[in-house]
C-alpha cells in the first residue's frame, strides 16, 4: 500500500511536522506540503446554470497525487479548534471536485482509502481538538474514506512536541500498525 501524507502546516519542521515524520519514520511516502502550493478557495456555485468553473491553480495536480495513494495522513496544527486554513481550503475543494467531469469517478476512487489524522495543539489539544477530530470523521464518512486513527499531541513553541511522550509514543505504535503485514500489500 502506498502513503500519502498532507501537512496543513505552516512552520517548517513545527511540532505536527515532528510528530508525523515520527510515524512514518523509514516509510516510503509521498510528502505533500499544502504551504508550498497555491490552492485558491472554492467559490460555492454549484447551484448556478454553469455550476463550478475551474480554477487555475495547484490544487488538481494534488488530487492527482494523492488518487494514487492507499492511505492519507493528514497532518495539520490545531488553529481555533479545527485544522489550519490551507487544509480546510484543501478539503473545501473536494465539493468542486465531485461535480468535476474531469473527476468522474472521484468519490468511488475515494471510498477504497484509509485515513489517519495527526494534530498538535498547544492549548489543552486531548479535549479541545476533539471537535476537529470529528469533524475529520464526518469528512471522511461523507466521502467514504475509511477513518483508520487519530493521534493528538501537545506542542506550542517550536519543539514542544518531544516532551509529549504519550503522542511520540502513539506516532510509533501507528508506523507499527502501518508497517504490518495488515497494511502492505
Amino acid at each position: 500500500m502506498t502513503i500519502a501524507v498532507i501537512y496543513g502546516g505552516t512552520r517548517k519542521n513545527g511540532n505536527t511536522e515532528i510528530l508525523t515524520e515520527q510515524a512514518v519514520q523509514g516509510l516510503t511516502v509521498e510528502k505533500i506540503f499544502l504551504k508550498d502550493y497555491e490552492i485558491r478557495p472554492v467559490e460555492d456555485l454549484r447551484h448556478t446554470e454553469a455550476g463550478f468553473q475551474e480554477i487555475s491553480d495547484d490544487y488538481n495536480s494534488i488530487i492527482e497525487r494523492i488518487l494514487l495513494h492507499d492511505i492519507f495522513i493528514f497532518s495539520t496544527p490545531i488553529y481555533w479548534y479545527s485544522m489550519s486554513g490551507i487544509m480546510k481550503n484543501f478539503i473545501d475543494r473536494w465539493s468542486q471536485t465531485l461535480r468535476d467531469a474531469n473527476y468522474p469517478d472521484f468519490k468511488s476512487r475515494m471510498i477504497s482509502k484509509k485515513a489517519y489524522v495527526i494534530a498538535v495543539g498547544g492549548d489543552e489539544p486531548h479535549l479541545k481538538g476533539l471537535p476537529m477530530i470529528q469533524q475529520f470523521q464526518y469528512i471522511f464518512n461523507f466521502i467514504g474514506v475509511q477513518f483508520e486513527g487519530y493521534i493528538l499531541g501537545k506542542g506550542n513553541k517550536p519543539g514542544d512536541i518531544d516532551q509529549d511522550k504519550n503522542a511520540l509514543f502513539a506516532a510509533a505504535e501507528l508506523n507499527k500498525k502501518i508497517t504490518s503485514s495488515q497494511f502492505i500489500d
